[in-house]
């Protein structure tokens, strides 16, 4: 009972391995290293087991993949390696349809080839793009409005078709805004590359690493003019992740699950949440929207909570106070 987990040294990735070990499951992560850190092996080793597996390695690279299933008998991937930053993909879209797409192509093909059961994608709500109702269902028509959404999209249609015609089965995971850390503390979200996420970028701003926070428009026709989008929790979704695996879809070859809390919270609602958990003030500095951005976003997990039998555990303090305790943790932050 392994599971392959690509981009498991990642911030999504490696509380779900930690999720997969308490689970009773074995894991090998493989990773190239882009957008994670080498020193997060070793604590999360400290969270699972001294011996986990952790490759270096491109999930794209079919020889390499190929060579993982000759020594572990998998009977399951989860692939979370992928680019994904809206900003990025309008800046470099050749790059993320390039890796998103090779590296999805590269495991399906594998995952038929060997009879691997079972393939769990991380998938994003930026797929809706800006959706016609709210809050946001599995039906709701895609309308990606970035080149990462478009890639994220277009990979989930890769591993249906497969799935429609093959023995595996895809369970796509399309979750919203990740926050917070591990309980323990010791792994959460520090990635390489700078991003814009915004959680990140309000603690550096409480730690006073960042000067002023930006936030990307208050013009929105929302409550405060700012973006609303829906918060969850990351142990949370590595909990969703377990479920997708032990899920039973009966005859379904492939299916959508959304990952959220149901709950949207403005940006500046976020920040006066953030001051109260940190003690410390916040200075903001209003700047214009970023392309790919939208107005509002929330889900309705209605479907994930009657066939997964998964809903979100933590509110939006207990996020950012365990995002905070991380953060403030690290001798270096990035966003």
């Amino acid at each position: 009972m392994t599971t392959l987990v690509s981009g498991g040294a990642g911030y999504v990735g490696s509380h779900t391995v930690a999720a997969l070990h308490e689970a009773g499951r074995d894991v090998v992560v493989l990773d190239d290293f882009s957008n994670a850190r080498r020193d997060a092996v070793a604590e999360l080793r400290r969270l699972t087991t001294p011996d986990l597996v952790v490759i270096e390695g491109d999930a794209a690279d079919r020889t390499a993949v190929r060579q993982l299933c000759d020594e572990h008998d998998f009977d399951s991937i989860m692939h979370f390696a992928a680019h994904k930053s809206v900003p990025e993909s309008f800046a470099d879209p050749l790059r993320y349809y390039r890796n998103n797409l090779l590296s999805t192509l590269s495991l399906a093909e594998i995952a038929v080839e060997r009879g691997i059961d079972r393939f769990v994608f991380s998938s994003s709500a930026v797929v809706y793009g800006t959706p016609e109702q709210l809050p946001v269902s599995e039906e709701t028509p895609p309308a990606p409005q970035s080149p990462y959404g478009t890639t994220k999209l277009m990979c989930e249609r890769i591993l249906a078709d497969t799935a429609a015609s093959s023995a595996m089965q895809a369970v796509i995971l399309r979750y919203f805004n990740p926050v917070g850390a591990h309980p323990s503390g010791r792994i959460g979200e520090q990635p390489i590359t700078a991003g814009q996420n915004l959680v990140p970028a309000v603690m550096r701003a409480a730690l006073g690493a960042l000067s002023r926070l930006q936030i990307f428009g208050d013009d929105y026709d929302t409550r405060d003019g700012t973006a609303v989008r829906d918060f969850v929790h990351v142990t949370d979704l590595a909990a969703g992740h377990v479920a997708a695996l032990q899920s039973d879809l009966g005859t379904r070859r492939s299916r959508v699950f959304n990952l959220g809390t149901g709950a949207g919270t403005t940006v500046l609602e976020l920040v006066a949440a953030a001051e109260a958990v940190t003690g410390r003030p916040i200075p903001c500095e209003i700047v214009g929207r970023r392309p790919g951005d939208i107005a509002e976003s929330w889900a309705d997990c209605s479907r994930a909570e009657d066939e997964l039998g998964w809903r979100a555990q933590r509110d939006l303090r207990q996020m950012l106070a365990d995002h905070w305790r991380f953060a403030s943790s690290c001798a270096e932050i990035s966003v």
